[in-house]
């Protein structure tokens, strides 16, 4: 199955990682990449700092790979449930990634976050074709389709 971009979650305690890659040629002009959290299935939030909503270790938000695609960082409070990146381009094979601690605030797992906890978390891209969106699945997976991309 082809999506123009997938956005993957990988559990690494404590700095969990987001990978955004595209497996098309439609994602070529300037984007937004959006994952909120508020309706994944764990109630998870971002934990960037040592005295907040988190649990036990926290880690702030650092771009690890992509770079020169990233137009600007998002600002992560502790506790948000969304963010937002902002990207020149996301080219066939470009990855941007990212590290960030999340925690499950439902107090059943808290500091590590399996697939299904993330479930139900959205993603969105907007870019000047319009905007589409994904849910995570029980793999920690979202694939974002584009029908009307036809390359």
């Amino acid at each position: 199955m082809r999506a123009d971009a997938t956005v993957r979650f990988i559990e690494g305690a404590p700095k969990d990682r987001f990978e955004i890659s595209s497996d098309s040629e439609c994602l070529n002009g300037p984007l937004t990449v959006s994952i909120d959290l508020k309706d994944s299935a764990g109630g998870l939030i971002f934990d960037t700092a040592s005295k907040g909503a988190g649990v036990e270790v926290f880690h702030p938000f650092k771009l690890t790979a992509g770079t020169a695609l990233m137009n600007q960082a998002p600002t992560v409070i502790d506790g948000d449930t969304a963010l937002s990146l902002r990207l020149s381009e996301l080219s066939k094979r470009q990855v941007v990634a990212f590290t960030l601690d999340v925690d499950d605030a439902s107090g059943a797992r808290e500091i590590t976050v399996s697939g299904a906890e993330i479930a139900g978390a959205r993603v969105k891209v907007d870019s000047a074709e319009g905007s589409q969106s994904a849910v995570f699945d029980a793999t920690a997976q979202a694939r974002v389709d584009d029908s009307s991309c036809n390359v």
